[in-house]
């Protein structure tokens, strides 16, 4: 079971990566479309809508097809948005390239409801939260990998490696990992409908997919302005040196099965405490230490964890609400979780030239203190 749990964890971090590359690369995409300087915080954001487009349309036929299948046939959607994105005379189609990219990525979502289906009850906290670290080490290691080949080849060699790995992985699939048994026999047009149905019915769903979104923006914030930041005085760093604060970020990754673990023994509201009060304490020292390596370092770690520790126990909570619902109930809250990752990048690329590091931080806090509410509400009595 431990070998499918890593197989799904490699599908996870791989195809995840993809959304993730062009952040590094902003920097560098500014300079090939100098016309249009200013929409260059639009590709993030657009992959990451896309994202959530796509989790609406593709990840409730986890319930109905065979996740394996499905995994196939998107994998081929991202090599031809990466082929598009290499290739893209402007920035333009870039955006549209990015969006189709985070449309077809989704096929990354469908490894945690599968880990939830196959793990016994009382260790599906640890199951998911070996899935979510494959998860956090593909968005974390595809800022390095990006910014490395970004900063000597350019960013278009960025996605035609890409199309390499995702063609590696198209083969993983096809040998090592098992069909799975769909649950559900709605037409796609009432799959898509109980969407709505389950978000309504079930108030815990609502809640975790909030919390999950704010604390994903604020993640998302800082990320898609680190580039920027770096690139900036006092330091007037390249596109690879902030691709290598995502090894930093590693620390974090190594957070998810301890997260898992706390939830199954103390329950997820401890865990999503302790996560809040690690992001807010990771936007202080960011906005402490603006012109330090040494603080962002510092920073870029607790923050990372604090993501982890809530996603994990968040998630699980959400598989737990109705087991046969698993892919419907990872797409309300995927769609809210990476909705928020694309309003916090367009909240960053709104913020930086404007308010600077300040402003970002600033709106990073505000984000994660939104979290906050919400999870002091959900536990208030009578709800």
């Amino acid at each position: 079971m431990r070998r499918v749990f890593s197989i799904l964890a490699i599908i996870a971090g791989t195809a995840i990566a993809n959304i993730y590359y062009n952040q590094p690369l902003l920097e560098s995409i500014q300079r090939s479309f100098p016309g249009y300087a200013s929409w260059t915080g639009a590709v993030p954001a657009a992959t990451q809508i896309g994202f959530a487009t796509g989790m609406l349309l593709f990840a409730p036929l986890g319930d109905k097809l065979d996740r394996r299948r499905l995994i196939e046939w998107q994998t081929a959607g991202v090599c031809i948005s990466l082929l598009i994105a290499a290739l893209a005379p402007t920035l333009l189609t870039l955006i549209g390239a990015s969006f189709l990219l985070g449309v077809f990525a989704t096929l990354a979502q469908q490894a945690g409801p599968f880990a939830a289906e196959v793990a016994h009850p009382a260790r599906r906290g640890q199951a998911v939260g070996t899935v979510m670290s494959g998860l956090l080490i593909g968005i974390l290691l595809a800022r390095t990998v990006s910014g490395s080949i970004g900063q000597y080849l350019g960013w278009r060699a960025v996605f035609g490696a890409a199309i390499v790995a995702m063609a590696a992985l198209a083969i993983v699939v096809r040998h090592a990992l098992p069909a799975s048994q769909p649950t559900s026999a709605l037409p796609y047009g009432k799959l898509l409908a109980s969407l709505w149905d389950l978000a309504v019915e079930l108030r815990g769903l609502r809640e975790a997919a909030l919390i999950g979104a704010s604390l994903f923006a604020a993640f998302s914030l800082f990320w898609s302005t680190l580039a920027l930041l770096l690139a900036d005085a006092p330091f007037h760093l390249g596109s690879q040196s902030a691709g290598l604060f995502g090894i930093v970020g590693l620390v974090g990754a190594l957070a998810a099965p301890w997260a898992g673990k706390l939830a199954d023994r103390r329950g997820p509201r401890t865990a999503i405490w302790l996560a809040i009060l690690l992001i807010a304490t990771s936007f202080l020292i960011l906005l402490a230490c603006a012109s330090s390596l040494t603080g962002l370092t510092i920073g870029v770690i607790v923050l990372d964890a604090g993501l982890q520790v809530m996603q994990t126990p968040n998630q699980s909570r959400v598989f737990a609400l109705k087991p046969e619902a698993r892919s419907r109930l990872n797409t309300v809250y995927m769609v809210c979780y990476f909705s928020g990752g694309a309003l916090g990048s367009a909240v960053g690329a709104y913020a930086w030239p404007r308010f600077h590091w300040v402003g970002v931080c600033v709106a990073g806090m505000a984000f994660t203190a939104f979290a906050a509410i919400i999870h002091v509400r959900s536990g208030s009595p009578g709800r």
